[in-house]
């Protein structure tokens, strides 16, 4: 289903973006919570419209980009935000709400896709974002979210104290992982030596069987010779019978 973006929706679009999502979630999170509209054939030539108006308003000339550069150089935005105790804002600053800042307070156009914010801002502080004028040609804007009713500066030393306490703990948890690493790696080398005893101690057990002397084969008996038969007597030789 095709939709114009009501607001900035993280993973979906920028404010005044045509997209396409599924049937099912814009009829139940994005139209009831007025973050879309559905994108018909009239508000679709509005949009248009619209960004022809902001085109022609935009550098058009690389002269014109560097005196918007030059003036974006020295401009400063403020938003004051709902916070909560420890700078974390209730909800967050976007680059189209730079870019209507900057057009609302200052007359300067900029394309929102052009501010180079990153993720939206959600903590209170002071922070410098890049902002593309014209081909080679950009300049950083200077932001400052305060908190409602509060003091920038009070805030930023809670933002400090804050980073700090993340700080610690992620380099507790970076410690106890080292050690955790250590203890199994000490681990390993133990089973490793022992496993190395065990073979050397097999192998030793092989030789020495090894070593052993074998019973000496027994030598068959010698058959006895065969006897030569008698030779017989020789003797006289038959006396011829009497007559």
């Amino acid at each position: 289903m095709q939709v114009i973006l009501l607001k900035d929706v993280d993973k979906v679009g920028l404010r005044g973006d045509v997209v396409d999502v599924a049937r099912g979630y814009a009829r139940n999170y994005l139209l009831p919570r007025k973050l879309a509209e559905a994108a018909s054939p009239g508000r679709l030539e509005e949009l248009r419209r619209r960004d022809e108006i902001r085109a022609r308003q935009e550098a058009r000339t690389h002269d014109e980009a560097q005196q918007i550069a030059s003036r974006l150089e020295q401009t400063v935005i403020r938003f004051d935000v709902k916070a909560g105790p420890t700078g974390s804002l209730f909800g967050s600053v976007t680059a189209t709400d730079v870019a209507d800042r900057l057009w609302a307070d200052h007359k300067i156009r900029v394309d929102r896709r052009k501010i180079e914010l990153g993720d939206p801002v959600k903590r209170v502080g002071r922070y410098e974002v890049p902002v593309e004028v014209f081909t080679d040609v950009s300049a950083p804007v200077r932001l400052e979210v305060v908190p409602e009713g509060g003091d920038l500066a009070q805030m930023e030393e809670l933002q400090a104290a804050a980073e700090a306490e993340e700080a610690a703990a992620a380099a507790e948890a970076a410690a106890a992982a080292e050690a955790q690493a250590t203890a199994e790696a000490e681990a390993i080398e133990i089973v490793e030596a022992a496993e190395a005893a065990e073979a050397a101690e097999g192998e030793g057990e092989v030789e020495a069987a090894d070593g052993e002397a074998e019973p000496a084969e027994l030598e068959p008996a010698a058959e006895p010779e065969e006897q030569a038969p008698e030779a017989e007597p020789v003797g006289a030789p038959d006396s011829e019978p009497e007559r």
